[in-house]
């Protein structure tokens, strides 16, 4: 099973079990939530899945295969470990680029027991000539293996167990229509409210063993971009300068320190955000190519696209046009540039 990443099993799993304090290696992990119960924000997406969950358990049926989408962050894996504790199967994990090969995925098919999850992240990334061989293993639960070639070639007919499939993808658009439509439940997670991940980081400085101040957690929440895993990875650096300053409560004065120190602003941008907004305002009125970008801030276009740009167009600080991105009014004020009298309207997909 060279391909895939690890199985958890969740039956060892003792849902009560909170560590008073982690190391910083399974700092992350420890934070995930463990059940239905611990999960934060989602209310659409957890209520489906519970009754998509409890109808299979009535027909003594499999759960249906599941597509997760969302920007990076939101809780995809946290929500293929939870469902795997809930219908009582293992979880074998791999990611679409793991999968060169078809062995690979036949590999990893042929280890499943009745009622497992294959959780596949990144499944947009899947090769072609894998994706094919998903089709039959999630349809019709077999996959025709070729061995040799040429004259001497033959085909295995191989059975499989019932098993659901939970794959994850950033970018849904990139799945193949066949390959999407055999897809039961498809759930797309969404940014977090302030609010909500205010609640993320009560439970996670309560695992994490440290004292968080509500006027603190309100800070580091409105600079989250809406993402969970941001915002914890913020709070354990909030812990270490409390740590290390002595502080027996993370209070607000020493949450915007941390945040500084981070490079976080007030708006919740880091420095490639700010990079990107000062690319785009040397011509605040001319549109710039993402490649452009790109190559300006020293990023990938896929990290750029994925991780960066989707908080600069939710706070509307850059908009897209037909011709490339531009900075906004509310994007020039947030690194400190005169707006040029653009009223931000101008030059959208529709000019």
């Amino acid at each position: 099973m060279s391909a895939s990443e690890h199985v958890f099993d969740p039956r060892a799993l003792d849902a009560d079990a909170r560590p008073a304090a982690v190391g910083e290696r399974d700092a992350e992990a420890s934070l995930r939530p463990a059940a239905f119960a611990d999960f934060v924000g989602q209310e659409p997406a957890l209520r489906n899945l519970q009754v998509a969950i409890e109808a299979a358990g009535v027909r003594g049926d499999v759960l249906d295969h599941v597509l997760l989408s969302g920007s990076p962050g939101l809780g995809k894996t946290s929500l293929a470990r939870i469902l795997a504790r809930e219908v009582g199967g293992s979880l074998h994990s791999t990611t679409g680029p793991a999968l060169d090969r078809p062995r690979d995925l036949v590999g990893i098919l042929t280890q499943l027991r009745r009622g497992d999850l294959l959780f596949i992240d990144e499944i947009h990334r899947v090769p072609a000539a894998v994706e094919e061989y998903l089709y039959t293993a999630m349809e019709d639960f077999h996959v025709d293996l070729t061995l040799d070639q040429g004259p001497h070639a033959r085909v295995m007919h191989m059975t499989l167990e019932r098993f659901t499939l939970v794959g994850a993808t950033t970018r849904d658009g990139l799945l193949s229509a066949p390959f999407r439509s055999r897809f039961g439940l498809f759930e797309r997670l969404t940014p977090y409210a302030p609010a909500e991940l205010e609640r993320v980081l009560a439970r996670s400085a309560t695992i994490l063993g440290v004292e968080l101040a509500p006027a603190a957690a309100a800070i580091v929440s409105r600079r989250s971009r809406g993402t969970p895993r941001i915002a914890n990875r913020f709070l354990r650096r909030a812990r270490d300068l409390a740590q290390v300053s002595g502080a027996a409560c993370i209070d607000a004065d020493l949450a915007e320190e941390a945040l500084a120190r981070m490079g976080v602003d007030e708006h919740g941008l880091e420095a490639v955000d700010r990079s990107i907004l000062a690319c785009l305002a040397r011509e605040p009125r001319t549109p710039v190519g993402i490649k452009t970008i790109a190559a300006a801030v020293g990023e990938s276009e896929d990290t750029l696209e994925e991780v960066f740009e989707p908080h600069l167009l939710r706070c509307g600080l850059v908009r897209k046009t037909a011709r490339g991105r531009e900075i906004t009014t509310e994007g020039c004020r947030a690194i400190g540039v005169e707006p040029d009298g653009d009223d931000g309207r101008r030059g959208g997909l529709f000019p």
